[in-house]
């Protein structure tokens, strides 16, 4: 296999945690086209498919990313085109579930200046002691490179998945004082049916 093909099969292993995010509840905030923002979650090999999500009244999207376990979140890849739609900045949310425009105001768990990037060369490495048990993603990309609307063709995301464990209700009974009538004793039953034969 060409060397190329083999870092390109390499990355797409790492960047797979698109299929732990919950689709169903994943919401894209601005977005021109309804559900747009969901198809550029997909596999690395379909990262340069023409599917994207564009913004609707200004240039910003913001992206509420549920996932159906805990992720240690470790890098992100992020292609637009190479123009001034691409975003030209990314913040973080940790654990914030259901985020506003209203509420991208607070300062972010992490924000990084973003390049044009139309191939997937770049990539943003999150501080893993921040992301290292998220259930919940946010991404704000605030601004892009100069044009009225943003666009973004994929989002990578880079890292480890832990399945959610759900505990069940367990009910216990505490004597506050031991009552020897509820306790058996083996070696009293042991001798009272030696003595009974």
């Amino acid at each position: 296999m060409h060397r190329c093909c083999l870092h390109n099969e390499e990355v797409g292993i790492h960047y797979s945690l698109f299929s732990k995010i919950d689709k169903e509840k994943l919401e894209c905030l601005n977005e021109s086209v309804e559900h747009a923002g969901k198809k550029v979650f997909k596999p690395w090999e379909d990262r340069l498919s023409c599917v994207f999500v564009e913004s609707d009244a200004d240039e910003e999207l913001l992206f509420n990313i549920p996932f159906v376990g805990n992720v240690k979140l470790k890098a992100i890849k992020v292609i637009g085109e190479d123009s001034d739609t691409h975003p030209s900045k990314m913040r973080l949310f940790k654990n914030r579930p259901s985020m506003t425009f209203d509420d991208s105001s607070v300062k972010a768990d992490q924000e990084f200046e973003l390049v044009k990037d139309t191939s997937g060369f770049a990539e943003y490495t999150t501080k893993v002691v921040t992301f290292n048990s998220v259930n919940h993603l946010t991404l704000h990309f605030p601004t892009n490179f100069g044009a009225e609307t943003t666009k973004i063709y994929y989002i990578g995301l880079k890292g480890e998945f832990t399945e959610a464990h759900h505990h069940g209700v367990t009910i216990c009974t505490y004597e506050s004082r031991p009552m020897p009538q509820d306790h058996k004793n083996p070696l009293t039953e042991f001798s009272q049916a030696r003595l009974g034969q």
